[in-house]
């Protein structure tokens, strides 16, 4: 009975489980979740499930083999619980729960990858081992995982352009690709790259740095060389021979429904190292607002580096086009902190180099993968799916099924009928997705042509070479009035209580943190102290 209850609670979970990692879910918009935010929610749930079924799984172990019956262990019912496929789910449940350790996850983290694909064995069997009308407990969530994933797969599949590069002597690059004017997205947006050079199989997560109102026709992102995948593209970009084209698939971009920062009359954003990324994409879309005429807050920008050529990151705060912006209503001061450096280094300076890639006739530019209204097509594939699948069992069972079986379940057993419910499930997606997938590309196609030929870009070295240096230092770049003002402190971190109580007196400042989890945790500390009042506290974290 102990082992039945926590079978029971643990099915509760279960249910819950798929819905955090459902990209594209309209759902989490709906609460206000992001894709990446939500991540944690998933980990707290899976944790929760393994503990009820390995629990649940013991204890009918303890009860069989105190009776002398553990060769139930070994049993495939034809009518009820099949022990024997919950062996199989348990097992591969608990390989995907130990390589998820945070400690194994990583320093290992192609073992977790590959072995997270587990989840197809787990959830197959646990229909099998409880049967397709039990297990429809979890169906909704899971329905709508299985759409997004498939999404996902459709999505990837399309080599998008990479336009140019820029390598940093920090060990960072800034990819430049190619996008569609009507796709739109908001700050601190992500999207997940995957370069088939380096492994086919590995999708990393990075911030969008670009404004779709800024940059209507490109898309960015920062790369810091921080591991072992980032470190090859990065060698791969400042290698002397020159590259002419990089294959690369894109999935999303995924990020919050709406941003509420002109709410407040002044932001704060304080960043360590490589979590400035969502700070510049913020900036960009805020400026393209005060471009527009629009009020925007006054943005003071504390960030902390370990070494002084990590300054050239700053770099990035504007685009290309940062000549043509009217700056004279945007506020930005920036507040640069260097760790472990007592002076600069300018030497490194020279190094900073841009790369233009060479079009391929076949790349796509960077597009919604259900078009510009994803979430009226989503709802109809959702919608659709399921009625088609309710059709097909239907027709099934009472034309095919019930004349030769009757109900009584000796020819058509528990397993064959939910193999078959599985099956129809995904033959209803994969139609109904594909199909929306393949109108939307053959809708936008003629967009697609034109972008590609309006995008060719100019190279700024000899005619015949696509890869140039761009040996210009920081202060010449064409926002030099916009950066001049920038406060670089030497040898010293942050104080970011006296920082945070300068703010005070202003009726609303939104207070931004990104970065490692002690600097987190110090802000989150001081905006909850009480001793300032009107700090709206947000802590943007993509390390889990």
């Amino acid at each position: 009975m102990s082992g039945l209850a926590l079978g029971l609670v643990g099915n509760i979970c279960l249910a819950f489980l798929f819905y955090p990692v459902t990209r594209g879910s309209s759902i989490l918009k709906l609460i206000g979740l992001t894709s990446e935010s939500s991540i944690k929610y998933h980990i707290w749930l899976g944790h929760i499930t393994m503990i009820l079924f390995t629990s649940h799984g013991l204890c009918y172990i303890i009860f069989w083999s105190s009776t002398h019956q553990i060769s139930q262990m070994l049993k495939w019912d034809k009518i009820s619980i099949s022990n024997l496929a919950g062996e199989i789910a348990l097992v591969s449940g608990l390989a995907m729960w130990m390589t998820s350790i945070p400690r194994i996850r990583r320093k290992i983290f192609e073992l977790f990858l590959y072995t997270h694909q587990l989840y197809i064995v787990f959830v197959v069997f646990f229909v099998f081992h409880v049967g397709f009308s039990y297990a429809s407990i979890m169906l909704p969530g899971f329905f709508l995982f299985f759409i997004d994933r498939f999404l996902r797969f459709l999505q990837s599949q399309q080599r998008i352009r990479l336009v140019s590069a820029r390598v940093l002597p920090c060990e960072t690059v800034e990819l430049n690709f190619s996008k569609s004017p009507g796709l739109s997205y908001s700050p601190t947006s992500i999207v997940f790259v995957n370069f088939p050079a380096i492994s086919r199989l590995q999708w990393h997560p990075f911030t969008v740095t670009s404004s779709s109102s800024l940059d209507p026709e490109k898309l960015t992102i920062i790369i810091k060389s921080e591991g072992s995948w980032s470190q090859k593209l990065y060698q791969m970009l400042s290698s002397p021979l020159p590259i002419d084209h990089l294959d690369v698939s894109i999935e999303g971009p995924y990020g919050p429904a709406s941003t509420h920062f002109t709410r407040h009359d002044k932001l704060v954003m304080v960043s360590g190292g490589s979590g400035i990324t969502p700070f510049i994409s913020i900036i960009r879309d805020l400026l393209s607002q005060a471009s527009a005429g629009k009020k925007t807050p006054r943005i003071l920008l504390i960030c902390a580096f370990k070494k002084s050529v990590d300054l050239t990151m700053l770099d990035l705060i504007l685009p290309a086009l940062g000549s043509a912006l009217d700056l004279s209503h945007f506020q930005l001061q920036i507040e640069a902190y260097v760790t472990r450096d007592k002076e600069s280094e300018t030497g490194n300076k020279d190094f900073l180099r841009a790369i233009w890639f060479k079009p391929n006739p076949t790349d796509a530019p960077v597009s919604a993968v259900l078009g510009p209204k994803s979430w009226l097509w989503l709802g109809a594939i959702i919608s659709s799916s399921f009625i088609i699948f309710l059709l097909l069992i239907g027709v099934l069972t009472r034309y095919y099924i019930y004349p030769i079986d009757h109900n009584t379940n000796m020819i058509y057993s528990t397993s064959w009928r939910s193999a078959l419910n599985m099956l129809f499930i995904c033959v209803s997606v994969v139609l109904t997705s594909t199909a929306a997938f393949l109108w939307n590309k053959k809708m936008y196609a003629k967009e697609t042509k034109q972008i590609q030929d309006l995008q060719t870009p100019t190279p700024m070295a000899s005619p015949g070479s696509w890869f140039y240096n761009a040996d210009r230092e920081l202060g010449s770049l064409p926002h030099q009035s916009f950066v001049q003002d920038t406060k670089v402190h030497y040898g010293e971190r942050p104080n970011l209580k006296r920082i945070l109580f300068e703010s005070e007196g202003c009726s609303s400042v939104g207070v931004l943190v990104s970065g490692p989890r002690r600097m987190r945790q110090e802000v989150a500390k001081i905006s909850a102290s009480g001793l300032i009042e009107n700090l709206h506290f947000e802590s943007m974290s993509f390390s889990w």
